[in-house]
């Protein structure tokens, strides 16, 4: 009997141990073709963001929802803008016209909400070196599921399409052209 106690504690304390990874960014087709539309050619590289407040990254006491690459979360973010600037053939490798830069004010992450339910609620402002700025927000439902290693895994698969969507706002906003236009 002691025996089936032990192992089933230890079964649980290596269970409980997981880690969630999100995925890797991905390009958006629908920002990509918004940045081209722009013609800013080679023109804009991206600085350093902020992040106002750390998360809580433990998922239901499962295991931490982590970022690829030991990234964090404003690294993330900043990789995103870069890849979807190069992607589009914006982004200035040497001598920038625009270097933008963030903050991001709000982040937060629930794999529980109404226990099927979870959500990521992220809030960005985006500084142009031209002095322009632009604030979005992204606030993305999803299925999370009932037992804590499908919610967690659900909430970091739920993150790289916030973090899409977010981006896809900025650049697709009528202002963005204005963050990435060299003043006169």
């Amino acid at each position: 009997m002691n025996k089936l106690i032990l192992l089933a504690i230890s079964t649980l304390t290596l269970s409980a141990c997981q880690t969630y990874n999100t995925q890797m960014y991905g390009v958006s087709p629908d920002t990509n073709y918004a940045i081209k539309s722009l013609k800013v050619n080679e023109a804009v590289t991206v600085g350093e963001f902020s992040l106002s407040k750390p998360l809580d990254t433990n998922c239901r006491a499962v295991g931490p929802i982590t970022l690829p690459n030991n990234l964090s979360f404003q690294s993330y973010i900043k990789k995103a803008f870069e890849d979807e600037l190069k992607v589009g053939g914006a982004y200035a490798y040497q001598s920038p016209k625009i270097v933008l830069s963030g903050r991001i004010n709000r982040l937060d992450m629930s794999s529980s909400k109404g226990l099927m339910r979870g959500y990521w609620d992220i809030d960005i402002t985006v500084q142009s070196s031209n002095g322009k700025s632009i604030t979005a927000s992204e606030y993305y439902e999803f299925d999370s599921g009932f037992d804590g290693f499908s919610a967690c895994k659900n909430t970091a698969d739920g993150f790289m399409p916030t973090i899409q969507n977010l981006i896809g706002k900025v650049i697709k906003s009528p202002q963005f052209k204005d963050l990435v236009t060299v003043k006169k």
